[in-house]
């Protein structure tokens, strides 16, 4: 047992967690250490068992896994991750690994990549397969938004007119234009409409739902 490596999984999803479980005890080499189904308890499970490599699921209630890892993170700096998601966004990607995170794998990710991807991050290498290493140049290689544009972007989603975003945000309907314009460029779309469907599709923003 000592020479195994700790594994957590945290997920919301009991039948998520069982699956990982029945695969990883397939191997000789690795052990699931505990089990977590939000961040918080996330953390308090990483101070007792301090596993080797954490498999951290992207959207959880509460902390998402991207603030549930730089929580742990500050606390055990050396701590190794693996994202696990459903989804392929190019921002959910890029914060998962600013986190801190060692791979980002899709749920759809097959037995034996998800295996040599726990055994990198054991060692502290790096595991990006390569559709989301697509996804990720091409959001590097995009201009940042800056904060009031994406505050912008994010009123230009809820479906605001210029003259509403001008009145929530507290600046003219021309500062607003000006956004705007800067926005449409930096994401390479041609009017609003476009520009609010790759926001949503990239990631880039979220649809806030009642």
């Amino acid at each position: 047992m000592a020479d195994k490596l700790k594994i957590m999984l945290v997920d919301d999803h009991y039948l998520v967690r069982m699956g990982l479980a029945s695969i990883i005890a397939l191997e000789p080499d690795m052990t699931v250490c505990a089990e977590a189904s939000s961040g918080e308890q996330a953390q308090a499970l990483f101070r007792s068992h301090r596993p080797d490599v954490t498999l951290m699921d992207l959207r959880l209630p509460g902390m998402n896994g991207g603030e549930t890892i730089q929580a742990i993170r500050r606390e055990f700096p050396d701590a190794r991750f693996v994202m696990l998601s459903t989804y392929v966004c190019d921002e959910e990607i890029y914060g998962a690994l600013q986190a801190g995170a060692m791979a980002y794998l899709v749920k759809s990710v097959q037995r034996e990549e998800l295996m040599r991807a726990i055994r990198k991050a054991a060692i502290g290498q790096r595991h990006i397969p390569p559709e989301v290493a697509s996804r990720l140049a091409d959001r590097v290689s995009r201009s940042e938004l800056s904060g009031r544009e994406l505050e912008v972007l994010r009123l230009l989603v809820s479906g605001r007119r210029n003259r509403e975003i001008a009145t929530a945000l507290d600046i003219t309907e021309g500062t607003v234009k000006l956004h705007v314009s800067s926005i449409l460029g930096k994401l390479g779309v041609a009017d609003r409409t476009e520009a609010v469907t790759v926001a949503l599709q990239k990631g880039i923003v979220q649809l806030e739902t009642s």
